[in-house]
Parts: structure tokens; C-alpha cells; sequence
């Protein structure tokens, strides 16, 4: 199937109509297949490669690696490639994409809408390499059907976890901000709280939803139209609920945060990982270590919202345009930083802020921050399936493991940009695009 015709964005119908063949493929995948992989790297964690293997796959998960090229019937011929497991984007935004157009959709778009774009978004993602993304914010209805549909086989898409709304205080970066007050009724997600027991509340609602996990705005944002700053907007009261809630009801608890009293004040009440970091201090470090946390650096939101922001006929408001200029040019550093320090750090890129599809330039700009590429191809697999914890699932090729495959012409563990030009995926035991 050819780049040009592998899908169309916008409608579903479009969408599925324009790849046939991945629809007849789940329909009919054999029950045993073979990637001979020229080069392998099926545990990131070793950083060892191995040649001339094959994949044995049944029944969706990695029967067993062989050495050799063996197997007849369904091959898939790798010989050439660099085979590694699919990739791991901690933190996307499926159902949307910043650009001029972005704040009239959301007076126009209906939850099935965003469903939709949602399902081309998705369709974009996985044929990039990401096998398994997470979505943190959008709106339950779409982002929860999305995830059940793509489960359930009816629409390509990767693996996807969610988190079902956002936990935000009331005029905080997660509520409806830069509208006129008659239409905040009406633009306002229901995870804003106020006070530690509504807060509970909001946690609660997030898990009934369908959340996975729970996403919390513990500082302001940039992209929200409020001249609130990026400092911390939850009391102390309420963090220590929402993480004590979100524990009860068996979810991690991730916190969107720039500022440093806002980082400092959630890893304190038992957060379990930091999405941006952008201002972290040898505090923040401190208590990352202790907590044994994570952190999802978004290196590429801040690389595209720097840039937007210098753009002299940027979309961005003006509220919006001040504090890109503040905190984009600030987060490779603070990954450098904490890289340096040993915080675990798990791929993730915030798409959605910059577009579908590009999530692996990411990982130029965790190199840049000091990471090796091995150490940038870690995070995407065996660090980002351990921070969700699913280490045992994905992440890494082994037995009993997802079949979850992609595979690239040159070596990304010497130039890591060959991972923005994937040539084959598969997951699940199904291919979704060869090249």
C-alpha cells in the first residue's frame, strides 16, 4: 500500500474505506507468522543486537525467536531491516492538533466529531511507528470509545490508554478559559473541582468515565487563553486527595506541571510522574529520586510552541504567545538536567500541540538533552511500558509479549532519526504498513 493512499483524514468511512487491506488483514490474520529481521533489538533494556532472526508469532503475541530464517506460508521479510518493538508515546492528544482553526472547533465540534478525527489521528500515529500512545485529556465520550473501538479490532489504531477528561481547578489551565462566562457552562469538562472532597469527587468521575489513568493540571498551562501564570493552582489539601483517591481506586496519577512549586508540591503528596517538568529544581529532584517517579519531558511541545510563538502571524494568542516565549525555551535543559540527575525519564511528546505523526522527532531532542540513542529508544519501549506499568506486556520483544513490531533501513542506535522514517509496523500480529 502505497504512503500517498494509506488513508484519508477526516471521516471514518474514508478512513477504513482507504485501507482495505488492513481491514481484511484483522479480519483474517493467519494464526502463525514469520519476521525473518535482518537485525534485531528485541530488548531495549540489554541494548543488544542480534542478526539473521526470525519472529515467530501466534495468536498476536511473540511465540518464540529463533535463530535463522525459518517458517514458510505468511513471511514477512525483514533480512534488511532494523527490527525493534513498537513505540511507546506517553503523552498525546488523539482527538485534536493545534493550528489555525483550533479554537472555533471547539464550539463546533460534537463529541462523535472528535471520535472521528480522533480515529484518523490514530490511524497516523500507529502507521509511525507508535504501537501504544496515551491520551490525557480529551473528552471521555470520544477518547473512551476510541480506545474500545481500536481494541476491539474495528478501528487501526494503537493500543491506546486514557485518561478520560482532566482533574482541574475551577479557572485553571484545564478549564474554559478565553470564552465568554454564558458559554463556560457549556465548554467545561466535568473534572473541575474545588476544595479536597470535590476533588475526590472529580478523581472518581475520571474512573467511572473509563479512565486508565488519572491526568491532573497541578500548574497553568501554556496553551490555555489565562494570563493565570504556570505556578502551581492546586491547594496541597487537594493534590493530597486527588493522589490518595487515585490510589484508592487503583490508577497512577500523572500531573501536567511547569512551575516548580506546583512539580515540587504534587511529587510531595505521592504523585507518580510529572508531565513538561519545565521549571524542576535540585528539589524536584530530590523527591523524584525518593518517590521513584517519572518523568515525561514533552521535548517537542516546547521545541513547536517556542517556535509558533516567534512566528510574526502565529495562531497563538496573546495570553498563549507570552508564556511559549517563557516556558518552551526552557525544556531541553530541564531534561538535560534531569537526565544528568538519573530521573527515570519515559518518551512522550504532547501531540497534538505539534502534529500527528512527527511524535519520533522527539527523540533528536532527548539526544540533544543528553540521552544516547539507545537511552532515547529505552524510554519510547521499556521505560514508558514500565512507567504505565506494562512492562509485561509490551515494551520489548520476548515471549508471550505483544506482538508489537516495527523496523527501520538504517541503525537507530547510531543516527536515532531513522526512527521518523519507520518502514514497517505491526501490532498485535497485524501489519499496518509495509513499505
Amino acid at each position: 500500500m502505497s504512503s500517498k493512499k494509506s488513508w484519508v483524514v477526516g471521516l471514518a468511512a474514508a478512513l477504513l474505506a482507504s485501507t482495505p487491506a488492513v481491514a481484511q488483514q484483522a479480519a483474517a490474520a493467519p494464526t502463525v507468522s514469520y519476521i525473518h529481521a535482518g537485525r534485531l533489538l528485541a530488548d531495549p533494556a540489554t541494548g543488544r543486537v542480534t542478526q539473521n532472526q526470525t519472529l515467530v508469532i501466534e495468536n498476536g503475541r511473540v511465540r518464540e525467536i529463533v535463530n535463522g530464517f525459518v517458517g514458510q506460508g505468511d513471511v514477512v521479510d525483514l533480512s534488511d531491516k532494523f527490527v525493534l518493538p513498537g513505540l511507546i508515546d506517553s503523552h498525546v492528544h488523539i482527538t485534536n492538533q493545534q493550528g489555525e482553526g483550533n479554537r472555533v472547533a471547539r464550539f463546533t465540534n460534537t463529541a462523535a466529531d472528535s471520535a472521528v478525527q480522533g480515529a484518523a489521528y490514530a490511524l497516523v500515529t500507529l502507521r509511525a511507528g507508535f504501537t501504544t500512545v496515551a491520551d490525557l485529556g480529551g473528552a471521555s465520550d470520544a477518547v473512551v470509545a476510541l480506545r474500545n473501538g481500536i481494541a476491539a479490532g474495528k478501528i487501526p489504531g494503537p493500543r491506546l490508554l486514557v485518561s478520560a477528561g482532566t482533574v482541574t481547578p475551577h479557572g485553571g489551565h484545564g478549564d474554559a478559559n478565553g470564552v465568554n462566562s454564558a458559554l463556560v457552562p457549556v465548554l467545561r469538562q466535568n473534572g473541575v473541582c474545588s476544595g479536597a472532597d470535590d476533588c475526590r469527587r472529580s478523581v472518581r468521575e475520571r474512573v467511572r468515565a473509563g479512565a486508565d489513568i488519572i491526568k491532573i493540571t497541578a500548574t497553568g498551562g501554556v496553551l490555555s487563553d489565562t494570563g493565570a501564570g504556570l505556578n502551581q493552582q492546586f491547594s496541597n489539601e487537594e493534590l493530597q486527595a486527588i493522589v490518595e483517591t487515585a490510589h484508592f481506586m487503583g490508577r497512577t496519577v500523572t500531573a501536567h506541571a511547569h512551575g516548580t512549586d506546583g512539580i515540587n508540591s504534587f511529587l510531595r503528596a505521592g504523585g507518580d510522574s510529572i508531565e513538561h517538568g519545565t521549571f524542576l529544581d535540585d528539589e524536584s529532584i530530590r523527591i523524584f529520586k525518593a518517590n521513584n517517579g517519572w518523568l515525561v519531558p514533552t521535548l517537542l511541545a516546547g521545541d513547536f510552541v517556542a517556535r509558533e510563538a516567534a512566528r510574526p502571524e502565529t495562531f497563538f494568542t496573546p495570553n498563549q504567545r507570552k508564556k511559549s516565549l517563557e516556558a518552551g525555551p526552557q525544556m531541553l535543559d530541564m531534561a538535560r538536567r534531569a537526565h544528568r540527575a538519573g530521573i527515570q525519564i519515559a518518551f512522550g511528546t504532547d501531540t497534538g500541540v505539534s502534529p500527528h505523526g512527527e511524535n519520533a522527532k522527539e527523540f533528536a531532542l532527548l539526544v540533544q538533552a543528553g540521552l544516547t540513542p539507545l537511552e532515547a529508544v529505552r524510554a519510547a519501549t521499556v521505560g514508558a511500558a514500565t512507567h504505565f506499568r506494562l512492562q509485561n506486556e509490551i515494551g520489548r520483544l520476548a515471549p508471550g509479549y505483544a506482538a508489537d513490531v516495527i523496523a527501520v533501513s538504517g541503525d537507530p542506535l547510531t543516527d536515532v532519526t531513522t526512527l521518523e522514517h519507520v518502514k514497517y509496523v505491526m501490532k498485535g500480529g497485524v501489519t499496518y504498513r509495509n513499505d
